[in-house]
């Protein structure tokens, strides 16, 4: 039996986050699909959370609900998770403030949530959502694009690093999107980091795993629960 399990739906960026450093680091472990067992009221944690009382025995969750704050603070880091290449437990901030506080919001609640995630559904796109976010969008990818121009070869330097794995589930969901596939070719650092990121033996063996991208079941709700309103 695997010692560490991911909770979540696949198509979530959180659950390829991890599922990609757990490949990468070679970590063996099992994917508790909560889409196919209409479970939606694990809470959302990047970071492992030992649960139960073996102490070997660790959790990631790929989801968010009222709980996330709480649970947050009992998530308990190991230094292989905290960055692909280095120990250093403060690699993963500057990380998860570019990509939660302002790439995801964008590009994918926004965006792929409307132009992907909604229409699989039969549920049309709010037209206001989408045009709320592109500017935004434009700004992000300019960001993006001029940060790679200077680090070249991956997104904080010379080396594959935490930040890359993040940062590629947000730019391959978003790639979905038609506004995606118009915008891509005018950032050619952003389409030839993401080549490069795809090419890599981790991807392949990560992407190979993924079962086909099929409609998200329970996104019905966020209809209700958190869509943007504009």
């Amino acid at each position: 039996m695997s010692e560490v399990t991911l909770f979540g739906f696949p198509r979530s960026v959180y659950v390829q986050m991890a599922g990609i450093v757990l490949t990468h680091k070679q970590v063996q472990y099992a994917f508790h699909d909560l889409e196919n067992r209409n479970e939606h009221t694990e809470p959302y944690c990047t970071t492992p959370i030992r649960t139960g009382a073996d102490p070997g025995t660790w959790r990631f969750y790929g989801l968010r609900d009222q709980r996330h704050r709480q649970l947050r603070g009992r998530c308990v880091r190991r230094p292989e998770f905290n960055a692909v290449g280095s120990t250093d437990a403060g690699a993963h901030e500057p990380v998860d403030q570019r990509g939660e506080r302002v790439l995801y919001p964008y590009l994918i609640y926004h965006v792929s949530h409307e132009r992907n995630v909604f229409p699989q559904l039969g549920i049309a796109s709010d037209e206001k959502v989408v045009a709320h976010a592109m500017s935004k969008v434009e700004i992000c990818l300019q960001t993006l694009e001029r940060e790679l121009l200077r680090t070249r070869d991956f997104l904080i330097g010379p080396d594959l690093s935490l930040a890359d794995f993040f940062m590629l589930p947000i730019i391959h969901g978003f790639g979905f999107a038609p506004e995606a596939q118009a915008m891509y070719p005018r950032f050619p650092s952003i389409c030839a980091w993401r080549e490069r990121m795809e090419a890599l033996p981790t991807m392949k063996r990560f992407r190979a795993a993924q079962p086909p991208r099929g409609p998200i079941e329970h996104a019905r709700r966020w209809v209700v629960s958190h869509r943007p309103k504009y």
